[in-house]
């Protein structure tokens, strides 16, 4: 099992994963600072501890402190992410993901988003 199928991440998980992924890299403290409504700084090493035991992110020592990195380009991370929600919610097919987000009761799309994912899979049939 490679370690994007080692199971999903917590919201707080993603949350700092889009921080890093943002910041390109971040100390705990910076973390702490840009997550929303922000946990103590310790359930943020923890957190970070978690994520590196998920190989979802490195540290690397500057001075006195650790600062972490994504050990998955974002590109990957996001096709796991789209694999496990097709999975979960959608038995294994994108054809009822984009259902879900034509559903015309949710609202999700604009009408300009909606001609993007025509021009989109127009050019992937070509």
């Amino acid at each position: 099992m490679n370690r994007l199928e080692q199971g999903q991440l917590s919201r707080r998980e993603r949350q700092i994963m889009d921080i890093i992924y943002r910041l390109g890299q971040a100390s705990a403290k910076q973390v702490q600072e840009n997550l929303p409504d922000p946990p103590s700084y310790s359930a943020v090493r923890a957190l970070l501890v978690t994520l590196e035991n998920k190989e979802m992110v490195k540290h690397g020592k500057e001075s006195r402190r650790y600062i972490y990195k994504a050990a998955i380009n974002e590109k990957k991370a996001r096709k796991s992410a789209i694999k496990n929600l097709l999975s979960t919610f959608f038995d294994g097919k994108p054809q009822k993901l984009v259902a879900a987000l034509l559903d015309e009761e949710s609202e999700q799309l604009s009408a300009s988003e909606i001609s993007e994912i025509r021009k989109l899979v127009e050019n992937k049939e070509d």
